[in-house]
């Protein structure tokens, strides 16, 4: 039995790791105006981050269509997989998700099981990871699910930004209310747990860095802890340096 494990690139998962449990990465597309590149295939992470300020067009993601899920599935299938597995972004974030869904409706030749992280960037990452190394060990596929479903239900993603513009451009924000949280600082913390998403509102960066080690805090022990950043080395390995602490013994190596 060879269960693969099929994914998207919001998982923000390292190449190694993606080579080393030949996990299948399927790109989300990010359209700028009227051009549209597959994410870390035609545009890389950093040609977006350097040129994020200079978009004639506010970027935005959608979700590859059920095709190219088939056509991945046929791949596995050649290569001798015997089922396949799905886990994606948050459906209440993406399409992603039900694409995926729709092409295992469509795809008759192998069973594939779609699952919902709950989650964005490594909270979906993690799953992942936690999915691809229960296959290897050999467990069965309700066995693997099951343990998505534990893993999930205590995977969350605290991410603490710099500026409310382009939640502004999404529209999630007006213009009055982004100069009004500028003018005074206001840093955005999103929260994201078992596809329940929320934000708090803090003054300052460092207040805001301050809140997720407390949120963190809160959680108790960790069975990993990772830090993602989006174009900002320097800040991450500051706040992994501070919260080192909480770093379990054993975690997951990325």
């Amino acid at each position: 039995m060879s269960i693969r494990i099929v994914t998207d690139s919001n998982c923000d998962l390292p190449q190694a790791m993606v080579d080393e449990f030949g996990i299948t990465v399927i790109p989300m597309y990010i359209n700028i105006g009227a051009d549209s590149y597959l994410d870390g295939v035609t545009m890389s992470r950093q040609e977006f981050y350097e040129g994020l300020s200079g978009f004639d067009s506010h970027p935005m993601t959608s979700a590859p269509g059920p095709g190219t899920f088939v056509e991945a599935f046929e791949g596995l299938a050649a290569q001798g997989a015997s089922e396949i597995l799905c886990i994606h972004v948050a459906g209440s974030l993406s399409a992603v998700v039900n694409s995926a869904r729709l092409a295992a409706e469509e795809y008759d030749v192998l069973p594939v099981t779609v699952f919902d992280s709950g989650n964005l960037t490594l909270g979906t990452g993690l799953q992942v990871v936690a999915a691809a190394r229960a296959a290897a060990e050999g467990r069965s596929m309700e066995e693997i699910v099951r343990l998505l479903e534990e893993t999930a239900a205590r995977t969350y993603c605290f991410a603490a930004l710099d500026t409310v513009e382009f939640l502004r451009r999404s529209g999630r924000l007006t213009r009055f209310q982004s100069g009004l949280a500028s003018i005074l600082q206001i840093k955005p913390l999103l929260k994201m747990n078992a596809g329940e998403f929320d934000m708090e509102r803090i003054r300052t960066r460092k207040a805001a860095l301050a809140r997720v080690l407390e949120l963190l805090s809160e959680l108790g022990a960790l069975e990993a802890l990772t830090v993602v950043h989006t174009h900002a080395p320097k800040e991450a390995e500051a706040l992994a340096q501070e919260a080192e602490d909480l770093r379990p013994e054993a975690t997951i190596s990325l």
